[in-house]
Protein backbone atom coordinates (compact mmCIF):
# COMPACT_ATOMS: atom_id res chain seq x y z
CA UNK A 1 0.00 0.00 0.00
CA UNK A 2 2.66 2.27 1.05
CA UNK A 3 4.52 1.82 -2.35
CA UNK A 4 1.43 2.36 -4.25
CA UNK A 5 0.82 5.70 -2.61
CA UNK A 6 4.67 6.60 -2.86
CA UNK A 7 4.62 5.72 -7.02
CA UNK A 8 1.57 8.06 -7.48
CA UNK A 9 2.45 10.81 -5.25
CA UNK A 10 6.38 10.57 -6.95
CA UNK A 11 4.11 10.76 -10.77
CA UNK A 12 1.83 13.25 -10.00
CA UNK A 13 4.55 15.50 -8.28
CA UNK A 14 6.73 14.58 -11.78
CA UNK A 15 3.75 15.12 -13.91
CA UNK A 16 2.89 18.59 -11.94
CA UNK A 17 6.68 19.58 -12.63
CA UNK A 18 6.29 18.88 -16.28
CA UNK A 19 3.43 20.18 -16.67
CA UNK A 20 4.91 23.81 -15.24
CA UNK A 21 7.96 23.43 -16.98
CA UNK A 22 6.11 23.52 -19.70
CA UNK A 23 4.33 25.50 -19.86
CA UNK A 24 6.94 28.46 -18.43
CA UNK A 25 9.47 27.78 -20.98
CA UNK A 26 6.86 28.19 -23.65
CA UNK A 27 4.75 31.23 -22.53
CA UNK A 28 4.76 34.10 -24.65
CA UNK A 29 6.53 37.07 -23.76
CA UNK A 30 5.18 39.45 -21.00
CA UNK A 31 5.17 43.09 -21.10
CA UNK A 32 4.19 45.92 -23.42
CA UNK A 33 7.21 46.35 -24.15
CA UNK A 34 9.00 46.43 -27.85
CA UNK A 35 11.51 43.58 -26.67
CA UNK A 36 8.41 41.25 -25.70
CA UNK A 37 6.86 42.09 -28.79
CA UNK A 38 9.51 41.11 -30.68
CA UNK A 39 11.01 38.11 -28.88
CA UNK A 40 8.50 35.80 -31.04
CA UNK A 41 10.54 36.73 -33.98
CA UNK A 42 14.04 35.74 -32.34
CA UNK A 43 12.38 32.72 -31.32
CA UNK A 44 10.34 31.61 -34.64
CA UNK A 45 12.80 32.99 -36.43
CA UNK A 46 16.18 31.71 -34.60
CA UNK A 47 17.42 35.08 -35.64
CA UNK A 48 20.87 36.01 -34.73
CA UNK A 49 21.92 39.21 -32.03
CA UNK A 50 23.04 40.82 -34.80
CA UNK A 51 19.68 40.66 -36.64
CA UNK A 52 17.34 40.99 -33.68
CA UNK A 53 19.56 44.06 -32.84
CA UNK A 54 18.12 45.68 -37.16
CA UNK A 55 15.05 44.44 -36.50
CA UNK A 56 14.45 46.16 -33.26
CA UNK A 57 16.30 49.21 -34.59
CA UNK A 58 13.96 49.34 -37.94
CA UNK A 59 11.18 49.19 -35.48
CA UNK A 60 11.91 51.74 -33.25
CA UNK A 61 12.72 53.89 -36.22
CA UNK A 62 8.89 53.38 -37.55
CA UNK A 63 7.49 53.66 -33.90
CA UNK A 64 6.73 57.46 -34.32
CA UNK A 65 4.86 57.23 -37.76
CA UNK A 66 3.14 54.70 -36.60
CA UNK A 67 1.90 56.21 -33.23
CA UNK A 68 1.02 59.10 -35.78
CA UNK A 69 -1.30 56.67 -38.19
CA UNK A 70 -2.90 55.40 -35.55
CA UNK A 71 -3.94 58.43 -33.48
CA UNK A 72 -5.15 59.70 -36.92
CA UNK A 73 -7.06 56.04 -37.17
CA UNK A 74 -8.88 56.72 -33.66
CA UNK A 75 -9.35 60.37 -34.51
CA UNK A 76 -11.45 59.18 -37.05
CA UNK A 77 -13.14 55.95 -35.53
CA UNK A 78 -13.80 59.04 -32.91
CA UNK A 79 -15.77 61.26 -36.13
CA UNK A 80 -17.08 58.38 -37.29
CA UNK A 81 -19.07 57.58 -34.03
CA UNK A 82 -20.07 61.51 -33.85
CA UNK A 83 -21.18 61.28 -37.76
CA UNK A 84 -22.99 57.81 -36.68
CA UNK A 85 -24.43 59.46 -33.62
CA UNK A 86 -25.75 62.71 -35.59
CA UNK A 87 -27.55 60.20 -37.91
CA UNK A 88 -28.96 58.22 -35.49
CA UNK A 89 -30.64 61.47 -33.42
CA UNK A 90 -31.41 63.19 -36.38
CA UNK A 91 -32.58 60.60 -38.74
CA UNK A 92 -30.62 62.36 -41.68
CA UNK A 93 -27.36 61.74 -43.37
CA UNK A 94 -24.58 64.18 -44.95
CA UNK A 95 -23.64 61.93 -48.05
CA UNK A 96 -21.17 64.74 -48.92
CA UNK A 97 -19.72 64.60 -45.19
CA UNK A 98 -19.77 60.81 -45.51
CA UNK A 99 -18.23 60.83 -48.91
CA UNK A 100 -15.12 63.18 -47.50
CA UNK A 101 -14.80 60.90 -44.10
CA UNK A 102 -15.21 57.80 -46.86
CA UNK A 103 -12.03 59.55 -48.85
CA UNK A 104 -9.98 60.27 -45.72
CA UNK A 105 -10.08 56.58 -44.16
CA UNK A 106 -9.22 55.33 -47.64
CA UNK A 107 -5.90 57.36 -47.68
CA UNK A 108 -5.21 56.86 -43.80
CA UNK A 109 -5.86 53.07 -44.69
CA UNK A 110 -3.58 53.17 -47.75
CA UNK A 111 -0.87 55.18 -45.20
CA UNK A 112 -0.79 52.59 -42.95
CA UNK A 113 -0.59 49.75 -45.48
CA UNK A 114 2.16 51.78 -47.40
CA UNK A 115 4.24 52.06 -43.67
CA UNK A 116 3.65 48.61 -41.97
CA UNK A 117 4.40 47.31 -45.74
CA UNK A 118 7.88 49.67 -45.28
CA UNK A 119 8.61 47.85 -41.68
CA UNK A 120 7.93 44.14 -42.78
CA UNK A 121 10.32 44.77 -46.26
CA UNK A 122 13.03 46.32 -43.80
CA UNK A 123 12.77 43.36 -41.32
CA UNK A 124 13.17 40.89 -43.92
CA UNK A 125 16.36 42.42 -46.03
CA UNK A 126 17.99 41.68 -42.62
CA UNK A 127 16.77 38.18 -42.98
CA UNK A 128 18.52 35.24 -44.33
CA UNK A 129 16.60 33.96 -47.50
CA UNK A 130 14.98 31.25 -45.42
CA UNK A 131 14.37 33.28 -42.56
CA UNK A 132 12.88 36.03 -44.97
CA UNK A 133 10.52 32.93 -46.49
CA UNK A 134 9.10 31.64 -43.25
CA UNK A 135 9.23 35.63 -41.83
CA UNK A 136 7.00 36.45 -44.93
CA UNK A 137 4.60 33.30 -45.05
CA UNK A 138 4.01 34.39 -40.90
CA UNK A 139 3.37 38.50 -41.47
CA UNK A 140 2.43 38.61 -44.95
CA UNK A 141 1.09 35.49 -46.82
CA UNK A 142 -0.17 37.12 -50.12
CA UNK A 143 1.83 36.79 -53.02
CA UNK A 144 2.89 40.32 -53.19
CA UNK A 145 5.07 41.09 -51.01
CA UNK A 146 6.83 37.32 -51.46
CA UNK A 147 7.15 38.50 -55.50
CA UNK A 148 8.18 41.76 -54.76
CA UNK A 149 10.97 40.45 -52.67
CA UNK A 150 12.51 38.06 -54.55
Amino acid sequence: MKRTLSVLLLGLGVGLATHLAYFHYNEPAAGDSLDGHLAWMKRELNLSDAQYARIRDLHQESSPRLRELASEVAQLQAEFAAFENTRRTTDKVDFIEFAAFVELRRAINERCIASTRQLVLASADVMTPEQRAHYLGLVAPSESLHSSHN
